[in-house]
């Protein structure tokens, strides 16, 4: 009898158009409904007033490589406004007009506001996360003792900012294009701008344009979104570092048994079989010179 292969069975990505307002959740349960599957996960949130690209992983097998795009790089365009703080660095907390540092005058044009980003944000910097964020804190997120009122001391961290550009400027808004590490805060980075021109400043808007190789022009908006758009998982890993097996191979890997062969453990090892990805490989430390099945797909 012929095997019928459903919607359903598809195990791929979608490239998501986030609209301003939803959360993240609320896009990750939108699709599940629309698709009727259940096991869709993402490759990095977006908080709600921001909006672009989110990369979803649709289906069982798409979910255990999920981990091998944790640390992409991210595009975003921001928009700062100067002379306001905010408490949450954002336009969803308090916000308070600053009266301007002693010796401060409004930037005449984009170039002197550039010049202090080349200087002090380009690179691996230091960047202190805002209090009301998801980081833990003593066991707890952060910004749930921020909401009571408690005081919050958030660790700096390193991150690496390569591109930081003024796109545009007019007094007080600020548009910046920013290509970075995975885990930077621009909130962050809109507060510390501010500090730095010793006015003040807060993220007022935020699009994020690119994970990766994948680009916002691409994605398509959750409403719009079918099972075709799904791309398939073996076109996904195409880009790594690959081998392929042999019939008695894949009989071993499917048991849970390694295999001979080395690779660099830095590496992430896609093993494939007749045509398809069938599993995450990774170097045996028991046994030199043999491979181990970290996920079968």
């Amino acid at each position: 009898m012929k095997t019928v292969y459903t919607s359903c069975m598809r195990h791929g990505f979608l490239l998501v158009h986030k609209p301003k307002g939803p959360t993240s959740h609320d896009i990750v349960a939108q699709l599940r409904r629309s698709l009727g599957e259940q096991k869709i996960g993402h490759l990095g949130t977006l908080d709600p007033l921001a909006s672009g690209l989110m990369v979803l992983a649709v289906g069982g097998k798409a979910l255990k490589v999920v981990e091998l795009f944790n640390k992409l790089p991210k595009v975003y365009e921001a928009g700062i406004t100067l002379g306001t703080t905010s408490t949450t660095y954002d336009s969803e907390g308090v916000l308070e007009v600053q009266k301007p540092k002693a010796g401060w005058l409004p930037p005449d044009d984009a170039s002197r506001i550039q010049a202090l980003i080349d200087d002090r944000f380009l690179g691996k910097i230091q960047q202190v996360p805002p209090a009301f964020s998801a980081i833990h804190v003593g066991g707890e997120r952060a910004y749930k003792k921020a909401m009571r009122g408690e005081d919050v001391e958030m660790q700096a961290r390193e991150t690496t900012i390569s591109v930081c550009k003024v796109t545009g400027y007019s007094f007080p808004m600020v548009t910046l294009e920013v290509h970075c590490d995975s885990g930077t805060y621009i909130r962050s980075l809109a507060h510390d701008l501010g500090i730095s021109l010793r006015c003040g400043g807060y993220l007022s808007s935020l699009v994020r344009t690119a994970v990766g190789e994948w680009r916002l022009k691409n994605a398509l908006a959750p409403d719009a979104i079918r099972w075709i758009d799904v791309v398939p998982l073996k076109d996904i890993l195409t880009g790594f570092v690959s081998r392929e097996l042999s019939t008695s191979e894949w009989g071993e890997i499917q048991h849970g048994r390694p295999i001979e062969g080395d690779m660099d453990p830095e590496v992430p090892f896609i093993a494939w079989f007749d045509g398809l990805p069938v599993a995450l490989l990774e170097r045996s430390r028991k046994s030199e010179g043999m491979l181990k099945p970290r996920k079968v797909f």
